[in-house]
């Protein structure tokens, strides 16, 4: 469709809006009434060709056969299509009856219209209904009568003037009036949502995927197969919206590979009643074979039993998915969805089942997890199945090594599912102007493309739009997509240059892989008794801010009177910024907590009495003194309460000797099994985290300093050990690697293998252009710096 037309015939709807609901609805809720209209209009051509005809069918149900239930099948028949209405309305008869009776006085043409349009709407079959329900027409018909305003509202969308068919017309003044294809319905669609969400100012995550996207995309998943295409196709789209993803991919491969329309199915979720019935009224007209459900993708495993062929999608990114969380978890916190969870090997090669859900905050990841759990095995057929998703930047960087995006990431590429990735020039799309990849994954590649990574940077292909379309300010054009598909069809290096804008690099899968390894250094600790430390035992950590306060104000009344004191230590807290969680409160307030500070405090100053106050730098020897003076004292203190005290009269010291975690006594089996495990030399334990004594047998385990620890993330394709003695040795002697806690991560970063460092100017251009502009501005610079 012309543009022109285009954009005129979205004016004219939009139009309305503000012709006739402006005085009763708010800007952000037009779209309740304009949207479901458009839709009945873009119906009703469909089932009136046939309306007599259907009518009569009914009519001869009815009295003839005499049945209340009609036989749907035989409507469906004459009309040619599964969605009918029954009622003897239509729009425009619906507005020509309006119109008659609004002449006459003695009738309230408002009322009788409002009764009409509901017994039209009634006249739908279910799927209409269905659609009708979820727009919540009937409300609006009766609000807007209600308001006076329906009336106005039908002659609009009835005004010959307008044209949402699929056939040419012709308007009252001899201007032709161009059929409207699906795809500008769709079009249409989707600008006025965007518009819509203009003025509701919706999250940037809550847009529509412009059609030069789509056609990459298309291009992507369908040419690499186009020469065995299987003879049904299925196309899924896990957050569908409107169904333009679904649609454009399916007449992409009708036009583009004369695949017979029959033989292509769409299936789709969307979670927003409004979408879903714009998409489902599309699907309708259009003969879709496939399924379209209302639902969230997250909470409800829709598909379970089905694998596709193809899976396209733009999830919505940046949006919590809290409200899922129940149902892909249970009380325990336990995963009892199988989509969200993955099998992976730990360092040491033993596979378990981990964690496969993102941060809360963004659950854009699971849905393609949920398009990886519906990927087709190559048994069941020959081209398996392709995927392409559209992501921001985080999820190929978000979560450290064992999180739930790292996890996907690794499963991914460790299962060589993962093809290629593109980055996209920067407002690509209407709502937000963020940077966004396309992901492509395949469970068929090619045999160039196995064990490989295909990275592609698009940035810089965008062509500018001459008026901006929200945010997207520019498009891929077809020269572009061909270069995007050329540069990915040679699977090869490719470096930018002045006139060519596309790069492009293959990496190894591994090299997308690390270990995060843990690195350890001894904890040293000087302990000595001290007024001022064993003061400190006197308040919980947790509420030590306000306990301190209170106790300053009231001494030892607190414990007495601790209840008269409550509302003062609360007005105090609210002026200080302490916020009273009933957590909090249950601590703050509780004469417990406070008889426990005092406790501990009292037998900390009758061990410093009995130990005294000298300063000792050997932690290991002030524990054997300490557990003494607790038994000649007969106190029995629990491991917390031991723990606290141990801890308010210890710092760490470097010059101090080193805690002692515990003694290992080894056997030559031991031994042995351990330096087969690390992959070392007995002399080189140490580096693992056990120490010779000298005494035989006996070895080593030293407490580690969490202030100290540190954290490396190593190349898979390095050794850890080497990098270790390369890089972390010569400069910490005597720090040890805890290989226990190693993890596997896996992130993937475009600035990493693409930036180009681009040279600072030089001293001799920076002051020849300050002398450019002094000379431009006749001194102006000179003057001001002189005064």
């Amino acid at each position: 469709m012309d543009n022109s037309i285009h954009n005129n015939l979205v004016s004219f709807i939009w139009s309305i809006a503000d012709d006739c609901l402006r005085d009763v609805y708010v800007r952000g809720k037009y779209r309740d009434v304009i949207l479901p209209m458009v839709v009945l209009c873009r119906l009703e051509p469909f089932i009136g060709k046939r309306k007599k005809e259907i009518l009569e069918e009914k009519r001869f149900q009815e009295k003839i056969e005499g049945t209340t239930k009609l036989n749907e099948i035989r409507i469906q028949k004459i009309s040619g299509h599964k969605f009918n209405n029954i009622s003897d309305w239509t729009l425009q008869k619906l507005y020509e009856t309006a119109t008659k009776d609004k002449a006459r006085k003695d009738i309230d043409y408002l009322a009788e219209l409002e009764i009409n349009f509901l017994e039209y709407l009634k006249g739908f079959t279910d799927d209409i209904k269905d659609i009708v329900d979820r727009f919540r027409l009937s409300v609006q018909i009766r609000h807007m009568a209600t308001k006076k305003v329906l009336y106005d509202v039908l002659e609009k969308f009835t005004s010959p003037y307008i044209n949402l068919t699929n056939e040419e017309k012709v308007d009252p003044d001899g201007r032709e009036l161009p059929a409207l294809s699906n795809h500008d319905m769709g079009c249409v669609f989707e600008e006025l949502i965007r518009k819509f969400n203009e003025e509701n100012n919706e999250e940037a995550g809550e847009h529509f995927t412009p059609r030069d996207i789509i056609h990459l995309m298309a291009n992507l998943t369908f040419e690499p197969i186009k020469n065995h295409l299987p003879k049904e196709i299925s196309i899924y789209d896990p957050a569908c919206g409107t169904g333009g993803m679904l649609t454009e991919s399916k007449s992409f491969i009708v036009d583009k590979y004369n695949v017979p329309e029959e033989s292509v199915q769409l299936y789709g979720v969307e979670i927003n009643d409004e979408t879903y019935a714009i998409c489902q009224s599309d699907m309708l007209i259009k003969g879709n074979t496939g399924d379209i459900i209302c639902g969230s993708t997250l909470a409800e495993n829709h598909f379970k039993s089905r694998k596709f062929n193809v899976m396209q999608s733009n999830p919505p990114y940046g949006k919590s998915w809290v409200s899922d969380m129940k149902y892909i978890f249970n009380e325990e916190k336990v995963i009892t969805d199988p989509r969200f969870e993955v099998q992976l090997a730990d360092f040491w090669s033993i596979e378990s089942f981990e964690n496969a859900t993102p941060r809360s905050s963004d659950g854009q990841l699971l849905f393609l997890m949920e398009m990886v759990d519906k990927m087709k095995p190559v048994d069941e057929s020959s081209c398996g199945s392709r995927i392409a998703s559209v992501h921001n930047g985080s999820s190929l960087f978000t979560g450290d090594a064992g999180s739930g995006e790292s996890n996907i990431r690794r499963y991914i590429i460790e299962n060589d599912l993962l093809e290629v990735i593109i980055q996209l020039p920067n407002n690509m799309f209407y709502n937000t102007g963020i940077t966004t990849y396309i992901w492509v994954l395949t469970n068929n590649k090619s045999k160039k493309r196995v064990g490989k990574v295909q990275l592609i940077d698009a940035s810089e292909l965008g062509e500018k739009l001459r008026k901006n379309l929200g945010n997207k300010n520019c498009q891929f054009s077809e020269n572009s997509i061909k270069q995007i598909m050329k540069c990915y069809a040679s699977a090869a290096n490719q470096e930018k240059t002045d006139k060519n804008k596309i790069a492009s690099l293959v990496l190894e899968n591994i090299d997308f892989g690390y270990h995060k390894v843990t690195i350890e250094r001894p904890k040293r600790l000087m302990v000595q008794f001290s007024n001022g430390a064993i003061d400190e035992l006197r308040y919980d950590k947790t509420v030590a801010k306000p306990m301190k306060w209170a106790y300053s104000q009231y001494n030892d009344n607190i414990y007495s009177n601790l209840n008269k004191y409550v509302p003062e230590i609360e007005k105090w807290c609210k002026q200080n910024g302490v916020e009273l969680t009933t957590k909090v409160k249950n601590t703050l307030f509780s004469l417990t907590t406070w008889n426990k500070g005092r406790s501990l405090r009292e037998t900390a100053y009758k061990l410093m009495y009995k130990i005294g106050e000298d300063i000792w730098m050997d932690y290991n020897e002030f524990l054997k003194i300490f557990d003494k003076t607790l038994k000649d004292l007969k106190i029995k203190l629990s491991s917390s309460d031991r723990k606290l005290i141990l801890g308010a009269i210890s710092t760490y010291n470097a010059n101090a000797e080193k805690v002692i975690k515990k003694r290992h006594r080894l056997s030559s089996e031991k031994l042995t099994e351990l330096t087969r495990k690390y992959n070392c030399k007995i002399h080189d334990l140490a580096d693992f985290g056990y120490y010779a004594t000298g005494e035989s047998g006996i070895w080593i385990e030293y407490e580690s300093e969490n202030e100290l620890r540190d954290f490396e993330n190593i190349p898979l394709k390095d050794n850890i050990y080497s990098y270790f003695y390369r890089e972390i040795k010569p400069y910490v002697a005597e720090a040890w690697i805890n290989m226990e806690a190693t993890k596997i991560g896996y992130e993937i970063s475009f600035n990493k293998y693409f930036y180009r460092h681009k040279p600072l100017r030089s001293i001799d251009d920076v002051k020849k252009d300050i002398l450019d502009l002094e000379r431009q501005s006749n001194g102006l610079i000179n003057k001001i710096l002189e005064v």
